[in-house]
């Protein structure tokens, strides 16, 4: 399955470093599917979104994904992608970016004609550039929180209570970013995700490691945070978050949980149901 990992660092910026893979060299499993794209999307001291991804594909072009990452930023939020529909393109790789936030999913969505439909109805058909159900999800959200007036709460539980209710899911798991927010979902319980509060200083340094993502930071040994992650990292006390709870992380790291979504989608797809390409990357 494809790797979320967000961090929200509050008011101040942090410096970071981040590995979105091992080098090839070094998987412990040669059998284990190569990732088809890695993502980094960051928002800096002017509060501007900037997106660092690369597609990645058979390793052909590792540099991108082995090599260091040092960014500068108040939110982060990085990805590591296992295609399920779309080419292997620059406009497919993840994180993606509309209407000043940054966005990164993992799951499966179906019936894209449906959706397509939905959004141009919306009048978001200009938000999609590439074939993925994750941007067609982004752009249901980014034109249901227009219609809410900018409410990006009430956004994302409108277009996703339209998911549950019209289309096929198997999973929608996602992270959206401002300059000064970050929220996450996990719907339903196909895959987890977890959260982890260091909104009080922990007195060391950040450094987290997972199968797929690493990332460190020596600021946050004395400046609170708050991280999520598709799998527990190297740090103790993560929480995982419940089938359809909705996080909400605002600039002073206050968070707010909620069960957005208590019943599962009404179309729930499973392993079985989807296609030999989607069920591959949905491995562990």
């Amino acid at each position: 399955m494809c790797r979320l990992f967000g961090l929200h660092a509050g008011h101040k910026l942090v410096a970071a470093t981040f590995w979105l893979l091992d080098a090839p060299d070094n998987l412990a499993e040669q059998s284990r599917r190569n990732p088809d794209g890695t993502g980094l999307g960051v928002f800096g001291a002017d509060g501007v979104a900037v997106l660092y991804k690369e597609p990645v594909a058979a390793w052909q072009d590792s540099e991108f994904a082995t090599e260091a990452h040092d960014v500068t930023a108040t939110t982060f939020i990085a990805h590591v992608r296992y295609a399920t529909t779309g080419a292997l393109d620059l406009v497919n790789t993840h994180p993606f970016l509309q209407d000043g936030r940054i966005f990164a999913h993992n799951g499966v969505v179906e019936g894209l004609d449906v959706l397509d439909r939905r959004i141009a109805e919306l009048g978001g058909t200009d938000l999609v550039a590439g074939q993925t159900d994750s941007e067609r999800v982004f752009a249901l959200i980014t034109a249901a929180v227009l219609a809410h007036d900018g409410d990006v709460g009430a956004g994302i539980v409108d277009a996703i209570g339209w998911l549950a209710d019209n289309v096929p899911i198997y999973a929608v798991n996602f992270l959206l970013s401002t300059a000064t927010d970050m929220w996450a979902l996990r719907y339903p319980d196909t895959h987890e995700l977890y959260l982890l509060d260091r909104s009080r200083p922990a007195q060391r340094h950040l450094r987290l490691r997972s199968a797929r993502i690493r990332a460190e930071s020596e600021r946050l040994a004395s400046q609170p945070s708050v991280v999520f992650a598709t799998e527990r990292m190297d740090e103790e006390n993560w929480q995982l978050i419940a089938p359809g709870e909705l996080v909400h992380v605002d600039a002073d790291l206050k968070i707010d949980r909620r069960l957005a979504f208590p019943v599962p989608p009404r179309h729930l797809l499973r392993r079985e149901d989807l296609s030999e390409q989607a069920a591959s990357s949905q491995h562990p």
